[in-house]
C-alpha cells in the first residue's frame, strides 16, 4: 500500500453536507433563536404593562436597526421551524423519504420560510 494524503474518514474540507442534514442543524439552532427571541417578546409585553417610559424604552430597542434585524431573524426562524417541522410531521408517518422528495421539501421549507418571511414584514411595515 503506498501512503497518500488523503483523510483516513471524510470531513467538512471533503465531504459536503447534503441539504436535508444542513436543515436539520439549522432546525435545531432556529429552535435556540425562537426560544431566546421569545425571551425577547416576553421583556417587550412586560414593558406594555410597567408603563410609558418602560414600553418607549422597549420600543426604541426593537425600532433600531439592531433589534429590526434580530426581529427579522425571528421571523425567518418561525417560519423554517414551522415548515421543518411539517416535513417532520410527513415524515413521522413514513412519506417523502425518496432522495428526490427530500431534495424539494429541502428547497420548498427554505422558500416557503423567505417567502412568508417577505409577506409578513410586507403586510407588518404597511400596516405600521
Amino acid at each position: 500500500m503506498s501512503a497518500s494524503n488523503r483523510p483516513l474518514s471524510p470531513h467538512l474540507q471533503v465531504y459536503r453536507l447534503p441539504l436535508s442534514a444542513i436543515l436539520s442543524v439549522l432546525h435545531r439552532a432556529t429552535g435556540v433563536f425562537l426560544t431566546l427571541g421569545t425571551l425577547l417578546l416576553v421583556w417587550w409585553l412586560l414593558s406594555v404593562a410597567e408603563g410609558e417610559s418602560a414600553y418607549l424604552g422597549a420600543q426604541a430597542v426593537m425600532g433600531s436597526f439592531l433589534g429590526q434585524l434580530v426581529l427579522l431573524g425571528w421571523t425567518f426562524s418561525l417560519f423554517f421551524h414551522l415548515a421543518n417541522g411539517i416535513r417532520h410531521l410527513f415524515w413521522d408517518v413514513g412519506y417523502g423519504f425518496d432522495n428526490e422528495v427530500v431534495e424539494k421539501t429541502s428547497l420548498a421549507v427554505i422558500g416557503g420560510a423567505a417567502g412568508l418571511t417577505v409577506l409578513v414584514w410586507i403586510v407588518g411595515l404597511a400596516a405600521g
